[in-house]
């Protein structure tokens, strides 16, 4: 009788889930090779995206095909399926997942049984109930987000430069970013360094007649850099002519106005939501021990505590911080945290199938750094902070050595070098976003009405 392979379920294509995975595929050659094992990740995508370079991306310093890295490519060794996990029931060692050809099928959710479970779904926006948010704002978590926003300004300024209605050129000139964290920050740094570089290619839009608006909150940023970097952050941002609004919040973004809880009223095209991030809705949906916060109970081994079989990190996690002086402390959700603990991930599942003991994962936290724009950057690392050129350059240095493979390094550092020898990118691609309108107007068609 032909003994079944043990098959390692991996949910998420993600840091962790790609890193878990492809540490698992070099561990397990022997077993893979044998057909003693078997690696299977669902993603809803097929590569993993670099998100602290998407900030980079819709600025126009990387091109989006080198901030995402294909799992097919890497993972070779893995079987991957392009699909949604609705589902966990790990006492059955079943997870329900969708595909790109269930609706077309009509068949349903499709089941798939797993030996071991890596639960690596991630995070979705964190959203308040705003009025208007959903119809008007614009995320910043994914590929797509960041080159539609890109895409997006500069469109903003071909439409003021065009209009003769003040009101109108006005909306268009005023963005809205809501959150101070590095997603925001970093965001709204880099667009209004593009912006203000674009805008001496326009005869009639200058710099000073754009309107950028940070909303925080809290009583401060960056607050992953400490607090005199981001007082210091503040400043510059203000330097910039960057409104900075500290204690504030968004209250309605409806008929594209945004109203802000100081009473601010700002008429805008542009809302971009950056105010953090929430567990992802497939945790709530297994039958696996969730945090007060949703995110799934986890030893320092990796192990969900409390199920055997079952393992996490990253986002999804609520992993034990072994390294800090107060007991209860967790590791906090970032790449520098998920990129190492699927290491030790990977290494723990290889243990456990070998009857090996496990490890626990330690880590204690070096710092951060942070991208203000072009050559403007913070950075707190190792006790030492940086600001200006030195902290944009450690800040590149330090997210070159951690995208994945060699191939997209080079690549990176080739785009970076070109950038840096001849002048930015302005141009717009809005069409990607509908393809198909200039063929459907041609044949008879209306032309899609614009969404954002």
């Amino acid at each position: 009788m032909v003994k079944e392979p043990v098959r390692i379920l991996v949910v998420g294509g993600g840091y962790v889930g790609m890193y878990t995975a492809l540490r698992l595929q070099r561990k397990l050659k022997p077993e893979l090779k044998r057909g003693e094992a078997e690696i299977v990740v669902i993603t809803p995508e097929p590569y993993m995206t670099y998100q602290p370079f998407l900030p980079e991306a819709a600025a126009g310093s990387i091109s989006p095909r080198h901030v995402v890295v294909p799992l097919r490519r890497v993972l070779d060794k893995c079987r991957i399926v392009i699909g949604e996990v609705a589902s966990v029931d790990h006492a059955k060692r079943t997870a329900t997942f969708t595909t790109l050809a269930t609706d077309e099928e009509g068949t349903g959710a499709v089941d798939i049984t797993y030996d071991e479970l890596v639960l690596a779904p991630g995070s979705i926006s964190r959203t308040l109930p705003v009025p208007g948010l959903a119809e008007y704002a614009i995320g910043f978590k994914t590929v797509e987000e960041a080159i539609g926003l890109r895409n997006h300004v500069i469109e903003q300024m071909d439409i003021a430069s065009s209009t003769r209605d003040p009101a109108i050129r006005d909306a268009a000139l005023t963005f809205v970013f809501v959150g101070g964290g590095y997603a925001g920050v970093e965001a709204l740094g880099e667009l209004e360094d593009m912006a203000r570089y674009a805008s001496r290619y326009y005869h009639n839009v200058k710099a000073e007649d754009m309107k950028w608006i940070l909303v925080e909150a809290s009583g401060r940023i960056l607050p992953e850099v400490g607090e005199e970097m981001g007082k210091y952050t503040v400043r510059e941002l203000r330097r910039r002519n960057i409104d900075v609004r500290l204690e504030t919040r968004l209250d309605s973004c409806e008929d594209r106005v945004a109203v802000l809880s100081d009473g601010a009223r700002f008429p805008t095209r542009t809302v971009v939501w950056t105010a953090g991030v929430k567990p992802h809705p497939v945790l709530a949906a297994s039958d696996l021990p969730l945090n007060e916060r949703g995110r799934l109970k986890c030893t320092a081994a990796l192990t969900v505590d409390g199920a055997t079989h079952a393992w996490g990190a990253g986002d999804a996690a609520a992993v034990p911080d072994v390294t800090a002086d107060e007991p209860g402390k967790e590791c906090a959700p970032n790449a520098q945290h998920a990129v190492r603990q699927a290491k030790v991930l990977g290494d723990n599942i290889t243990a456990s199938l070998r009857g090996k003991p496990l490890q626990d994962y330690t880590h204690k936290y070096v710092g951060s750094v942070a991208s203000l724009g072009l050559h403007k950057g913070v950075a707190h690392v190792y006790g030492r902070k940086l600001k200006g050129y030195p902290a944009w350059f450690m800040h590149r240095v330090y997210h070159l050595s951690r995208v994945p493979t060699v191939n997209r390094k080079s690549r990176v550092l080739a785009e970076w070098t070109l950038s840096g020898l001849f002048k930015r990118e302005i141009v717009s691609l809005g069409s990607l976003e509908h393809p198909r309108a200039e063929f459907e107007l041609a044949a008879g068609g209306e032309r899609p009405k614009e969404s954002s």
